[in-house]
């Protein structure tokens, strides 16, 4: 059998209507705004006393190998990684606050992938995702969008948090990586204004190119290395003290917002790709869902906190992904990371985020969806996308808008439209709440 009729058997490239170079495109436009993952996440974990070297191969390596799965099982154009919600609870909260040890954090890691595992064999996860009203499926993609248009505008140097004043404020436009990436957000429009196919991709390699000049893109020295060893950060969780009662509290930070969290990302990708279906959900969800929860699992092993599906998955689909090839190609070109890290490296921020600003802008459509007439379908969908922005977390964005859904619509008396199941949902959600505020 040919390499074309398996690239089609596998992926369904035809009924897509998609082909293999704009798969591949897309996959490497993925892996390059996903390239800051390699330098965060590592980091944050370093910070928790996980030795730097061997996370840094760890994280490569579930990064890849999850994200090939995912493409191959599920065939969907979604890229894993470590969740930035969850490294930053493990390194802030629960190591540097409380001081549990990074070891008993990875057993609540696991303990939650487990349940993950359990609440999508069960059909669990697929009833939620069917009890949530449509009107916050639908503002879903539009929070992903601005909190995806957030992270760019952060990277990009144009916005920065003011401790004095506790808000966003305009940075030092007039700085270097600032001029760099508005820069890129120029080329990046007139692209996209021009539809050009791979605007995105080429507009990132015109602004690293850009930058080499201006002092932004550093050169490597060497373009090759080595992986360090992972046996220092290999089956070092505790699982047992994990299991003790006073941490549920933690645990149920842990579940919570990365459900939803995954979840929105899912859907809000996918809606930008087309692929929902006329009620707001995503066909067969249970086959990237038991993905994301085995990569949990697995990522638990080796000190990766929760594997996630990422946002950064939009400007894969933005470029024209459709299928799992997409996410087979960013896995692939992660692991490669492996071998010639020095070279993938030199990307800035400021060539990537001028995509997520952009990719945040196409993802905002499906507001137009949302019947603004009916402040009971109109508030909550209104509060999941602030509560997104405003706390930076979508999962919290999610749990809001659902808890505000059975609340409005009880109290004005319309509590025949809410599906019974909501009030079982909103049970934990008001728990995770209350669980933050202590």
């Amino acid at each position: 059998m040919s390499k074309t009729k398996i690239t089609e058997k596998l992926f369904q490239l035809s009924s897509y209507r998609t082909n293999v170079k704009t798969e591949f495109t897309a996959g490497l436009t993925v892996f390059m705004t996903m390239l800051y993952v390699l330098i965060v996440v590592p980091g944050m974990l370093d910070e928790a006393g996980i030795p730097k070297g061997p996370i840094t191969v760890a994280v490569i390596l579930m990064t890849g190998i999850v994200t090939i799965i995912m493409g191959i099982y599920s065939n969907r154009p979604f890229a894993l990684a470590p969740g930035l919600g969850s490294v930053a609870f493990l390194s802030v909260t629960l190591v540097a606050a409380e001081g549990i040890s990074w070891q008993v954090g990875m057993g609540m890691v696991f303990i939650s992938g487990v349940l993950f595992v359990l609440f999508t064999i069960f059909g669990l996860r697929q009833l939620i995702v069917r009890l949530i009203p449509p009107a916050i499926k639908l503002s879903i993609g539009a929070g992903v969008g601005l909190f995806i248009a957030l992270i760019g505008f952060r990277n990009a140097g144009i916005v920065v948090a003011s401790e004095d004043a506790n808000s966003l404020q305009l940075a030092d436009i007039g700085s270097p990586n600032a001029i760099l990436a508005l820069i890129g957000f120029f080329i990046m429009s007139v692209l996209l204004a021009r539809n050009v196919r791979g605007h995105l991709l080429i507009g990132i390699v015109i602004v690293t190119l850009i930058g080499i000049p201006m002092g932004i893109t550093k050169l490597p020295d060497s373009i090759f290395s080595f992986p360090e060893s992972i046996a220092p950060v290999a089956f070092q969780l505790d699982i047992m003290e994990a299991l003790k009662l006073s941490y549920f509290p933690f645990l149920l930070a842990f579940f919570v917002p990365d459900f939803f969290s995954s979840l929105g990302t899912m859907l809000g990708v996918a809606g930008k790709g087309g692929m929902l279906d006329k009620n707001g959900d995503l066909p067969q969800i249970d086959k990237p869902f038991l993905v994301d929860a085995g990569g949990t699992v697995v990522g638990s092993l080796f000190s990766a906190p929760v594997m996630t599906t990422y946002v950064e998955s939009a400007a894969g689909v933005e470029a024209g992904g459709r299928t799992g090839l997409t996410a087979v190609s960013t896995g692939v070109l992660f692991l490669l990371t492996l071998f010639i890290t020095p070279l993938i490296m030199i990307i800035p921020t400021e060539a990537t985020a001028p995509a997520l600003i952009l990719v945040g802008l196409t993802m905002l459509s499906s507001v137009r969806n949302i019947n603004f007439n009916d402040v009971t379908e109109s508030l909550p969908a209104f509060m999941t996308i602030v509560v997104t922005i405003f706390t930076f977390n979508f999962g919290n964005g999610i749990a809001a808008g659902i808890i505000i859904y059975v609340l409005v619509k009880s109290l004005s008396g319309r509590y025949k439209e809410i599906h019974p199941g909501l009030y079982i949902l909103v049970i934990p959600l008001v728990l995770y709440f209350i669980t933050l505020a202590e």
